[in-house]
């Protein structure tokens, strides 16, 4: 059995999601449509060397090699017999198409962010835990899963390399003020760490769209809206708000549209970018690409100061 992802229905801003439901071991756990690219019946999978103890191995569907994690060991630190009705799911972000062994499927759910509340590291691997939130979904708590959180800790080399800001060497410091929403405690740390590294020294963090907007809307009407915020940049997935929805509200306030935007998020596919430029997005980068994002940074606020200076944003 072979499903492949059909499309993504929803519309830009609303701020909603689809959640495709599954289970481990009796327990209900979900993930982002936009994450699944197909659902395949588990295959014979070729070990691994020094591998992490979640990776079962690699398997060749076709012809690309896909690595594939046990999800109930990764979460249970517990083996369990694999069963001939397993199933995987084929994900795709961050560039990485990686598979999870699961149980079974059961569905597909459309909810609101703000229905997604977040857990107090309800899982507790990781600095903090690897559950987006808690939602119910057809009468049932679902645990929503980072994935992109596992898949760092598991292959570390795979997420935001520092290392790649420090290579470009001394940079001028710079004092414009940047909002970032992310609700990741682990990669908002990485994304602030590799900035201040970059040289930028006002860096505002906020844990989803929600609070960033709070933030933005109490200051929206003030006199000197410009010395508080010069950019933003937002990942797509957090509870509460998206940052789509985040994106689609900055660009149709009246004074917040001037402010550059940069969605920087591990979805980011070609259909997804046609929403982000429908919502008026000034950029969107997969996020692993920090080294990118300092560039495009760079030359937004260059751009917005311009504007400023010619008197555009007011």
């Amino acid at each position: 059995m072979v499903k492949e992802k059909e499309g993504i229905l929803l519309e830009s801003g609303t701020n909603e999601i689809e959640i495709m439901k599954f289970t481990i071991d009796g327990e209900f756990y979900g993930i982002n449509v936009a994450k699944v690219k197909e659902i395949m019946m588990a295959a014979k999978v070729k070990a691994m060397p020094h591998a992490h103890p979640a990776v079962e191995g690699i398997f060749k569907p076709r012809d690309i090699l896909i690595t594939v994690i046990d999800l109930g060991y990764y979460l249970t630190n517990e083996y369990r017999e694999h069963e001939a009705r397993d199933l995987f799911i084929v994900t795709n972000f961050n560039k990485m198409t990686v598979a999870f062994r699961v149980q079974s499927i059961e569905g597909i759910s459309r909810i609101s962010w703000k229905d997604i509340q977040k857990p107090d590291k309800t899982l507790s691997h990781g600095e903090e835990g690897v559950a987006t939130g808690i939602a119910q979904c057809a009468g049932e708590l679902v645990t929503i899963l980072d994935f992109e959180a596992i898949v760092a800790e598991i292959a570390p080399e795979t997420s935001i390399q520092i290392s790649e800001v420090e290579q470009m060497g001394d940079r001028s410091l710079c004092d414009s003020p940047i909002v970032i929403a992310e609700d990741s405690i682990l990669l908002q740390k990485m994304i602030d760490d590799s900035l201040q590294t970059a040289g930028f020294t006002n860096i505002s963090n906020f844990n989803n769209g929600q609070e960033a907007w709070d933030y933005l809307d109490s200051i929206r009407h003030d006199s000197d809206l410009f010395e508080k915020v010069n950019l933003i940049v937002t990942d797509i997935e957090m509870p509460e708000m998206d940052g789509h929805r985040l994106t689609k509200l900055v660009k149709d306030d009246p004074r917040l549209k001037h402010l550059p935007v940069v969605i920087f998020s591990s979805l980011i596919d070609d259909q997804m970018r046609v929403k982000g430029e429908q919502l008026g997005a000034d950029e969107q980068l997969t996020k692993p690409e920090i080294g990118n994002l300092v560039h495009v940074i760079d030359k937004l606020l260059e751009r917005f100061e311009r504007m400023r200076d010619s008197g555009a944003a007011q």
